[in-house]
């Protein structure tokens, strides 16, 4: 959607995003809300307040651990700036060239066929499956989490393996690290030995923010070693114990593992191959086993099992001040009966078996979520950010060939907590993306969702600007084209933030009126009591905010001053001229995205959607003129549910200006459609109209009423197969566009679920179900385009094992261009 890096210069496609996966569930879910709860006696507010402590303290230690290292294939680590990092490694010892392919962090050069989430609650438990045909090995992770003393609870990990060919040899070297950042200290416990330790093996540490804690790695009993060695080879180390590897590292380099284990490795080939008789290198087992040492003061340990056909390992992290440990057998029961509360708990939140949908389709639909959960990463670090540019910079003619001295410099650490939109491409949070992948988060977890939301409210500066991408730290950047890396205080990008907002809103809503109903399939005051002493329950940690409706006012208090700042700003930095060409409009409200090049407009999310060429300052753009409108609207309601009532009544007539001056400046009478605005050779204003998701703003931001002419012309434009309408969902640019399929062709003519979902959502809850003159047509629209979405969707999952970014609007298939 953002990524201009990806789009402009042709990087290699990623098949295998989970970009939008979430969009699938959201067409399948309803509703979800437990009941609210109130107190009418000062004995009772102070229990309540003793409740609010105990179960808010529970919940942020629930959410201390996760798979917080999106861009790996596996890895662990809390929600701590400087803390234990760990991860997964892995190659094959077939050949000696094997461990030039390490498998670290997602990297589509790997050529993995599938790794996935199957189950991820968010919180306490993670099942994932990775498949490495290349290494004839299937893979799976499992987590669980157990609640319990001052530091998070503590955890434990199961690696897995099985041959993906029975037939065929299946030999891995199979690694796990621990590295610490920051203060504290971490040491291997075992004796050293040069042929390798016996299982378990276990490390001490202790950290200001972890305390004192243990790890132990246990290997199960039928593990094989390689065969793969000749007879007569002298034994260099012993394959059946865990070799091991001690150093001292850079805290800030603590993330480069595969760097460090492949130059580790590269020297140890190296010196051997020079001291080897010509064709009497040892073999792969030998020679790429670890050297068995632990240097002083080390601060990362890499642990290596070399191992043939299934096999198995645990690690264990256990926190002192947790009364209670996991063990082997627990640690199998606990796996177990959380995967069956995955499953209990996502009907009961979804319900898709009682819609209806069989077990592929559920499959499905828990891959989708658990993956959106298992992009959920934690960052920390710098941003590098150029000041010395302002909006002003591009109110000239020809402002992008002017010379500007650049001065980007770093800022101060800064902490992130997000989902990302790819793990081997964007692991990272970008704010356009986010307002959409907590839509679904929220339905499954409130306040995890909110927890993420707070973390990218604190992100808006005193100006009111909060940066698009957010490359926090070196180990982001990594990820990022030197070129790409510099952020605009002046380049904007869609507030999605705030349908997540709304949404929880409406949940809180949503349990008020089941309570004022008396529904009896909420929680309610006269068995909250017997839930909030638990405060592991899933029902209470995951809905606290809206269990709780002073909470609810709190949280919207807190976060309210920085949305209100992030509105002045994207209404001062943004704006666009009206009188100085010539316009007439009823206000002064026009908008104008900022960061424009040619053929690009990427701070608006569409990138190379077209626009008017060449960029101009004249220009006005009708998606702009939508986003500010929504965020006026949206403030407006929440001004008035905080009671700030002045602030209410300026949104309102903000709003109201906006909504007349979308009609007066941006439609056109001859194309019969909302169209952009720029200047002709003669500096005349004139319409620049492309008809495609552009077009659909004013109607998918619910800024047109329900008898609006305005609006028949949007459905039938919808609808056309000439324009829109494919067998697989709205077309990004109309068919009849001169630039259909031209360029780049990102957002030229294929389909983006995002919009798609956006345009089914608007017809649904303010056409399709209510009376008006385009009620029946926009209920045929929403019920042909949803089923077409989910039949395709669901289609080339079942193909690919993947959902993706864009289908193909003539075949369906699943795009990554």
């Amino acid at each position: 959607m953002m990524r201009d890096w990806n789009a402009t210069r042709g990087y290699s496609a990623c098949p295998k995003t989970i970009f939008f996966d979430y969009v699938m569930m959201f067409l399948f879910s309803e509703e979800y809300g437990v009941l609210a709860f109130s107190e009418d006696n000062v004995e009772s507010k102070i229990d309540m307040l003793h409740h609010r402590a105990s179960v808010m303290a529970a919940s942020n230690q629930s959410l201390l651990w996760g798979t917080y290292r999106p861009n790996l294939y596996f890895g662990t680590k809390p929600r701590l700036p400087e803390s234990l990092l760990t991860g997964l490694m892995w190659f094959g010892i077939e050949n000696i060239s094997d461990f030039k392919h390490i498998r670290h962090s997602c990297d589509q050069r790997d050529e993995l066929d599938e790794y996935s989430f199957k189950k991820h609650d968010g919180r306490n438990f993670a099942i994932q499956t990775i498949t490495d045909s290349k290494n004839n090995v299937k893979l799976k992770t499992e987590l669980l989490k157990i609640p319990g003393g001052n530091h998070g609870g503590e955890w434990a990990i199961r690696i897995s393996g099985n041959p993906i060919n029975d037939k065929v040899p299946s030999r891995i070297s199979i690694l796990y690290y621990f590295g610490l950042e920051g203060d504290g200290s971490i040491e291997l416990v075992n004796s050293l030995n040069k042929m390798g330790l016996d299982s378990p093996v276990e490390l001490k540490g202790e950290t200001p923010e972890l305390g004192k804690f243990s790890i132990k790695i246990l290997n199960d009993l039928n593990n094989k070693v390689p065969t793969n060695i000749p007879p007569g080879v002298p034994a260099s180390t012993n394959l059946s114990k865990i070799q091991y590897w001690g150093l001292l590292v850079p805290e800030k380099d603590v993330w480069r593992a595969k760097e460090l284990l492949q130059g580790h490795l590269f020297i140890k080939y190296e010196k051997t191959r020079d001291k080897s008789q010509k064709g009497h290198i040892p073999p792969p087992p030998y020679l790429f086993s670890l050297d068995n040492e632990v240097r002083k003061d080390s601060n990362f340990f890499i642990f290596q099992n070399m191992v043939e056909g299934p096999f198995q390992f645990d690690i264990f992290f256990q926190s002192e001040s947790t009364p209670v440990h996991l063990d082997v057998e627990s640690f199998t029961s606990g796996l177990e009966s959380s995967s069956q509360e995955f499953d209990l708990r996502f009907e009961k939140t979804f319900g898709l078996s009682a819609k209806g949908f069989g077990d592929k389709q559920i499959y499905f639909a828990q891959t989708s979520l658990s993956n959106l959960i298992g992009g959920i990463g934690y960052f920390y670090g710098s941003s590098i950010v150029d000041r010395s540019f302002t909006e002003s910079d591009e109110d000239d003619v020809e402002f992008w060939l002017k010379y500007r001295q650049v001065d980007p410099e770093l800022t101060l650490p800064s902490a992130l907590f997000t989902a990302t939109p790819s793990r081997p491409f964007f692991p990272r949070g970008f704010y356009w993306d986010e307002g959409f992948h907590q839509l679904l988060i929220g339905i499954w977890d409130n306040d995890l969702s909110l927890e993420i939301i707070k973390h990218w409210v604190s992100l808006i500066d005193d100006d009111g600007w909060v940066a698009r991408e957010q490359i926090l730290g070196e180990e982001a950047r990594s990820k990022v084209p030197v070129e790409f890396q510099t952020q605009y205080p002046y380049y904007a990008n869609p507030p999605t933030l705030l349908f997540a907002i709304k949404a929880f809103i409406d949940r809180v809503d949503d349990v008020e009126n089941k309570l004022n109903l008396g529904a009896d399939d909420v929680i309610g005051q006269h068995i909250f009591n017997e839930h909030i002493t638990s405060t592991t329950d899933p029902a209470i940690i995951s809905s606290r905010y809206i269990l709780d409706k002073e909470l609810a006012k709190n949280y919207l208090s807190e976060i309210y001053p920085k949305l209100k700042l992030n509105y002045k700003w994207f209404r001062r930095t943004q704006s666009g001229e009206i009188k100085e060409w010539g316009r007439k409009a009823k206000s002064r409200e026009a908008y104008r995205w900022r960061g424009r090049t040619p053929g690009h407009t990427i701070t608006s999310g569409l990138d190379d959607y077209p626009r008017p060429t060449p960029p101009h300052p004249a220009e006005l753009h009708v998606d702009l003129m939508c986003w500010v409108g929504f965020m006026a609207r949206t403030l407006k309601d929440l001004a008035e549910r905080l009671g700030e009532e002045d602030d209410a009544e300026d949104f309102g007539e903000e709003y109201k200006n906006i909504v007349a001056n979308l009609n007066d400046l941006h439609w056109s009478e001859e194309h019969d459609a909302f169209c952009d605005l720029s200047v002709d050779e003669d500096e005349e204003s004139v319409f620049v109209c492309h008809k495609g998701y552009l077009s659909l703003f004013p109607m998918m931001l619910e800024l047109l009423p329900n008898d609006s002419p305005k609006l028949g012309a949007i459905l039938d434009m919808i609808h056309n197969p000439k324009e829109l309408w494919s067998r697989y969902g709205l077309r990004s640019l109309s068919k009849s566009n001169k630039f259909f399929h031209t360029g780049e062709d990102y957002w030229k003519g294929n389909i983006w679920i995002n919009i798609n979902y956006l345009v089914l959502s608007s017809i649904y809850k303010n056409y399709a179900i209510v009376e008006g003159p385009y009620k029946e047509k926009a209920k045929t629209i929403y019920d042909e385009l949803r089923n077409n979405i989910i039949k395709n969707v669901y289609k080339e999952f079942e193909r690919t094992g993947y959902v993706w970014e864009q289908y193909s609007e003539s075949t369906g298939v699943g795009l990554r261009r």
